[in-house]
């Protein structure tokens, strides 16, 4: 049988999508390396909370073999689910740890996780008859467009086919298409930073990656929307500088939001900025502040909480 090359066509998503099933052997080129199914993976591993999300969501739960450095519990409503999963490590696991559990596929979050330190190059695993997949949005070796929702949509419908549940990508897409139309963006011009991490040098959302992508669709103009990256590390100065009318927090286990909020208003440098004084935060989940199946629920969220701000003087 001749392999199919994966598109939006392959499931006629240039108009609307026809609900087939895949035509193995299926051949993906992810991250600028050609993987071939035969057959749907059987026993996945997913590395991060994006991968553990989208396969769940796809209610592969039968499929996965096992979860390895999640950014924080699981969603309630896969608490069932989750109980029943085998946690490899809280942090990025070895390829021994990997190995014992005889994957067919790997899913990584970023593209790091696939290193010798880690589970394991992409091309000795395929040669132990492991494939393996990452997101596209977090590619380095090949340099990703600027990230959009129709980019994650088709992440979403790419996987759908790799594991043969077609129609409920598509019912996905579908679903999260239809929250994103809900969203009335903000009409204010505001400006905003988004504060990721760091205290001495601030990790910040920059111009490719999922806080621009999330920002542009509540209405939000970022600060660092020329810099050609999804984050990057810049300086308190060049913030205050911009005085954002805004500050997107990133909330998570080890930087809360809350400790980021007393870090500003302590700060003698971020103390000044009009957003600190006046207390203008939107708050996002980390998880959700990746390229994943979260940034549509994640930005209407953030929609909700701008609409609750004043305007600025």
């Amino acid at each position: 049988m001749r392999p199919i090359l994966f598109s939006f066509l392959f499931l006629g998503l240039a108009g609307t999508a026809t609900h087939a099933s895949t035509d193995y052997p299926l051949v993906i080129d992810n991250c600028g390396i050609e993987v071939t199914f035969s057959q749907p993976p059987e026993k996945a591993i997913a590395i991060k909370s994006t991968s553990a999300d989208l396969l769940l969501e796809l209610g592969l739960e039968s499929h996965i073999a096992g979860v390895a450095f999640l950014d924080e519990p699981l969603e309630q409503r896969w608490a069932a689910a989750s109980r029943e999963l085998a946690v490899i490590s809280d942090k990025l696991p070895s390829q021994e740890a990997v190995l014992a559990l005889e994957p067919d596929f790997i899913y990584g979050g970023w593209e790091s996780n696939f290193a010798l330190d880690g589970v394991g190059e992409r091309s000795a695993l395929a040669r132990l008859g492991v494939n393996s997949y990452v997101s596209p949005a977090a590619c380095r070796s090949l340099k990703p467009a600027t990230l959009t929702f129709e980019a994650l949509f088709h992440q979403i419908l790419e996987m759908g086919a790799i594991f043969n549940v077609t129609d409920v990508a598509a019912d996905l897409v579908a679903t999260q298409r239809a929250l994103l139309d809900s969203i009335q963006p903000d009409e204010r011009g505001l400006t905003a930073v988004w504060y990721s991490s760091g205290v001495k040098t601030p990790y910040v959302g920059a111009g490719s990656g999922a806080p621009q992508m999330i920002l542009n669709t509540i209405g939000l103009q970022n600060i660092f929307a020329d810099v050609d990256e999804s984050w990057f590390s810049t300086s308190w100065e060049i913030v205050v500088d911009s005085n954002p009318d805004l500050i997107v927090l990133v909330d998570s286990t080890w930087n809360s939001a809350a400790q980021k909020k007393q870090f500003l208003a302590e700060n003698p440098i971020t103390s000044r900025l009009d957003a600190v004084i006046n207390e203008r935060y939107l708050v996002i989940p980390f998880p959700a502040s990746e390229a994943g199946i979260r940034n549509a629920g994640a930005s209407a969220d953030m929609a909700r909480q701008l609409s609750t701000i004043p305007a600025t003087p």
